[in-house]
């Protein structure tokens, strides 16, 4: 039997923690990545550059979704909040300002893997992984009850739809638990269901365990 992703009459906000949680390990792992790769050591600094421009991208990707469809309606309906909403806007810009500091050193830090490279690119996904963990927490905490009161769960469907775009199936999957799992592939076309099965998810892993598997020294 094919499953279909349930009707809701409100918001799923569940599925934006769950994209967090995919922040906050990637962001994790790589800086872990970062102060790990050997001085000298080219071509692992730049699978491990290549793995943080993904995870730039994918969230600056992320927070332009948040930009353009949930801040705009919760300013729109949610008046009296306007101070958290700006408070998101204001955190989203540090955040893209970390995350161009640290593009702007990953080229230099490919070119030899110098090890004072190395260190000052760990100090700069140091600092962007605790703003970003401030800023996942209050959105959390603070603006997912006025998306589940002022937004439609059509409204917020969209929103979904563009934010999963900003990271794999294989990311979320890995995060989620057995329910959260279930929704999600749920919400996945049969075809592509099937071919995640078949051949993205050993894709995946094959890709995750590269990146992840010791490195010696």
């Amino acid at each position: 039997m094919i499953e279909t992703a349930p009707v809701r009459t409100e918001p799923h906000t569940q599925e934006l923690v769950v994209i967090h949680r995919v922040f906050r390990r990637e962001a994790a792992l790589l800086s872990r990545f970062v102060t790990g790769c050997r001085p000298g050591d080219t071509a692992r600094a730049a699978q491990v550059a290549g793995a943080v421009r993904g995870y730039t991208g994918g969230l600056l990707c992320h927070h332009r979704v948040e930009d353009e469809l949930v801040w705009p309606l919760l300013r729109e309906r949610a008046r009296l909040y306007d101070e958290l909403v700006q408070r998101m806007e204001d955190q989203h810009g540090r955040l893209e300002k970390s995350l161009l500091t640290i593009g702007d050193l990953l080229p230099r830090w490919e070119l030899a893997a110098a090890g004072h490279v190395r260190d000052e690119l760990a100090e700069h996904l140091t600092e962007h992984r605790a703003l970003l963990v401030e800023h996942l927490d209050d959105e959390e905490e603070l603006i997912l009850p006025l998306v589940a009161e002022h937004l439609s769960a059509a409204e917020w469907d969209g929103v979904g739809r563009r934010a999963l775009g900003t990271t794999t199936l294989g990311a979320i999957l890995e995060e989620a638990g057995p329910d959260e799992r279930r929704h999600f592939l749920a919400k996945v076309p049969p075809a592509d269901r099937l071919g995640w099965w078949l051949i993205g998810r050993r894709q995946y892993q094959r890709q995750v365990s590269r990146l992840r598997e010791p490195q010696p020294w």
